[in-house]
This record gives C-alpha cells, sequence and structure tokens, in this order.
C-alpha cells in the first residue's frame, strides 16, 4: 500500500491523479500570475504616478501617501483570511478561489476606470482605497487557497515542487506587468498621467478570463471530500485553527516576514532608484524583469530541493541569504551602475529570496491539518504581509529622501527577514510526512 493510500484507520483515502494534480498546479500558477499581475501594476503606479493623479494636494508627501494606499490592501488582507479561510475548509477550496480570483481581476479593472482628482476631487482617493480594500480581500485567500489545493493534489514526494508553482505565477505576474509598464514609463507625461497608466489596470482582463476557464475546471481534493463526506470539517474554523493550531498560526506569521525583502525591493527601491538616485524608470524595470525570470527556475529547484532535504535548512537559508543581500542591492542602487544593481537582484531576489518563497506553499500548509488548513495558513501569511504591504511606507520615512540614508532600510529588511529564520527553526520537519499525517499533534 502507497503512502497516497495509507491511512491510520481502515478506511483508504481515494487515489490521487497525476491529471488533477497538474491541473491544480496550473490554476494557481495562473491565480498567482493574475494576483501579482494586478499587485505589481497597483504598486509600479503607486511608486511613479499615483502621487500625482490622485494626491496632487499632498505636494511632498504625495509618494508617501501613494505608498500607503499600497499598504491599505494589507490591512484587508487578514480579513480576506478569515472569510475567505472559513469558507474554504467548510464548504472546500475550489468556489472560494473563483470567487478570489473575479474579486481581485474585477477591482484592478475598476481601478483603470476612475477619474482623478481634479475631475472628481476627494472621490477619487476614497474609490482608489475602496477598490484597494477589495483587491486585499481577495488576495487573503487567494495564495493560501491556491496553495492548499495544491499541495493536496500532489505526490506526497514532490508537495514542494509541485506548491511552487503558485509562486511562479506570482514572479510570471510581476514579469508581465513589468513588461506591460515599460512602453507606459516611456510615453510623454502627459499621455502617462491621463491614459497611459490606465491601459496595465484594464490588460488584467485576459489573465482573469483564462484563470476562470482554468479554475472552473478543478476538482476538490480527495482528502477534503472524505472529511466532508463524513462530517468531520470544522464547525467555525477559525476558533478550532486558534485552538488546535494557535501557536502554528504565530508561526507562520512571523516566518512571512521574510517577504518584506519582496516589497521593500519591488516597491521602495524602485521609487527610491528612480526619483532619489535619478536611475532611469526602464533600467529599473529591466532588473526586475531579469532576477524575475531567473527566479522562475530557482523556485522550483528550491522547492524540489526541499523535497529532498527538507524545508527548514533551505527556506532558513533562503532567509539568513536575503538578509544579507538586501545590504548589497541597497548599494548598489546607491552607486547608479546598471550591471551592478542586476547582480545585486539576482542574488537578492532570484537566490536567496527565491529559496525561500518558492517553498513556503507547502512548508506552510503542512503544518496544519485538512480541518483548517485553509484557514491556518490564510490568517497566519497575511499577519506576517500585513508588515510587509507597509514596509514600503516605512522604508520611505526611514530613508527621508536621501540618497546616501539606505542603511536603516536594508537593516529593517534584514531584521525582518532573520525573524522569519528564527521562526521557521521552531517548526517541525514536514517533507517526508505523508498527506493525511499532517498537521496531527
Amino acid at each position: 500500500m502507497s503512502m497516497e493510500t495509507l491511512r491510520t484507520d481502515s478506511a483508504p483515502v481515494r487515489q490521487r491523479t497525476p491529471n488533477q494534480a497538474k491541473r491544480a498546479a496550473a490554476a494557481a500558477y495562473l491565480g498567482g500570475t493574475l494576483e501579482y499581475y494586478d499587485y505589481f501594476i497597483y504598486a509600479s503606479a503607486a511608486a511613479l504616478v499615483f502621487g500625482r493623479i490622485f494626491f496632487p494636494s499632498a505636494g511632498g508627501a504625495a509618494t508617501l501617501a501613494s505608498l500607503a494606499t499600497f499598504g491599505v490592501a494589507y490591512v484587508a488582507r487578514p480579513f480576506g483570511a478569515i472569510i475567505l479561510g472559513h469558507f474554504g475548509d467548510k464548504l472546500g477550496r475550489k468556489n472560494v478561489l473563483v470567487v478570489t480570483l473575479v474579486l481581485m481581476g474585477g477591482s484592478t479593472f475598476l481601478i483603470g476606470c476612475l477619474p482623478d482628482f481634479n475631475t472628481i476631487g476627494i472621490w477619487a482617493p476614497i474609490l482608489l482605497v475602496v477598490l484597494r480594500i477589495c483587491q486585499g480581500l481577495s488576495a487573503g485567500g487567494e495564495t493560501a487557497g491556491a496553495s492548499t489545493l495544491t499541495i493536496e493534489q500532489a505526490p506526497d514526494d514532490r508537495r514542494g515542487l509541485y506548491g511552487s508553482w503558485a509562486l511562479n505565477g506570482i514572479v510570471t505576474g510581476l514579469i508581465l506587468a513589468s513588461l506591460v509598464f515599460l512602453p507606459i514609463a516611456a510615453l510623454p507625461e502627459k499621455d502617462l498621467l491621463s491614459w497611459g497608466w490606465r491601459v496595465p489596470f484594464w490588460s488584467s482582463l485576459a489573465v482573469l478570463v483564462l484563470a476562470y476557464v482554468i479554475r472552473r475546471t478543478l476538482q476538490e481534493p480527495e482528502i477534503f471530500e472524505e472529511t466532508k463526506e463524513n462530517h468531520q470539517t470544522a464547525k467555525l474554523p477559525l476558533v478550532t485553527v486558534i485552538r488546535d493550531h494557535g501557536w502554528d498560526v504565530v508561526r507562520v506569521g512571523f516566518a512571512s516576514l521574510f517577504t518584506v525583502t519582496n516589497t521593500v525591493v519591488t516597491v521602495f527601491a524602485l521609487a527610491f532608484a528612480t526619483q532619489t538616485v535619478g536611475i532611469p524608470t526602464s533600467a529599473m524595470l529591466w532588473v526586475t524583469i531579469g532576477t524575475n525570470v531567473a527566479a522562475l527556475l530557482t523556485q522550483p529547484l528550491a522547492a524540489a530541493l526541499s523535497d529532498r532535504i527538507g524545508r527548514k535548512p533551505v527556506f532558513i537559508t533562503g532567509c539568513i541569504g536575503s538578509a544579507a543581500g538586501i545590504f548589497f542591492y541597497f548599494q548598489a542602487i546607491s552607486t547608479g551602475n546598471f550591471m551592478l544593481i542586476l547582480l545585486a537582484g539576482l542574488a537578492t531576489t532570484s537566490l536567496f529570496y527565491s529559496a525561500a518563497n518558492g517553498l513556503y506553499p507547502a512548508f506552510f500548509s503542512e503544518m496544519f491539518d485538512v480541518k483548517v488548513r485553509y484557514s491556518g495558513v490564510a490568517i497566519g501569511l497575511q499577519l506576517g504581509l500585513l508588515i510587509a504591504g507597509f514596509s514600503p511606507a516605512i522604508a520611505t520615512w526611514l530613508n527621508g529622501g536621501d540618497k546616501t540614508n539606505w542603511v536603516p532600510v536594508a537593516a529593517f529588511t534584514a531584521a525582518a527577514c532573520l525573524l522569519a529564520a528564527v521562526a521557521a527553526a521552531t517548526a517541525k520537519e514536514t517533507f517526508r510526512t505523508p498527506l493525511h499525517l499532517l498537521g496531527q499533534k
């Protein structure tokens, strides 16, 4: 009897098939692509143009106000995690993931339709914040749900590799968004501020339609279906996960702090490099594209390595490497040397950050049992991402607009990564644990 059919009781789990696992990974990939395409076009717009479009009356604080709207979504994410996690653990993963997809894609399209401050006054930033909150609610359940569904469909010995495709989708979204913004950023300022910035937001509809078609064809994981048919789902997943897995939620929250690296690099560093140091926007976008193309290879490799040697050593190495690499990255930006910035970005983002990022879907999901897996991962992850979401605004405050004052920002980012490493070190190693035994105390 294989590990996939073995149970602690005598009732066998229905067999997981390779096609189901591949389809789940594809759906996670496309969902991640949409989420982070939307994420990065918002991040780029917030760093480059939103201050002038929605906050012209803020003067010198316009960029800070714009970056704060980026962080607002992260306040909504924990609430989305609780709501979507509840229904994901009660009713199923598939339908909730369709909801997250439509909510994210629809909100992004509508942002592209918003009038500016000069047209409708204070209502412009208010509506922007409302739609950003909708994006946050969606994101609160997207990655956790996709990770949960994928690892529950994957073979036991390749959960890390299959789970990494949700994060490869995220990287693809960043690449697509950067490619879209290259010609947009090159537009004359008048065109950029009137209609140019809207095009990337409208373009998200193409990814939304494709991802929706794939997700509608998914099947629920068999282990969840059996739990539901046997009336073993949690009545109140939030209560159950806090009671039975409270420390795991806290652990995931702290371990998620390594994502501060991502928001500091993709949002603050973009604004810092282009507006403070004076590096051309196109050059920084090419750095983003190059480092993320490399991550498409390094993330699955790191996740596959974790299937062989364990989640903890790979994740912890990635966190410590990111803590060191962020100093190299900001030092490179301060020189204005493109090749040095690209090299530092490859080391920090493509090598070390990707090592932790590629395997966290499996690592975090394996801490919880099937009854509360969606809620546990979603809530813990979003608690950590709440700090990450406001990191660009914190970094902007720490930097104070001084191109030589980057050390406090790097130190803040490094501290978050080291806390994540410590949290991961306290976790159980689960890469060899059969699916039905995960999360058992």
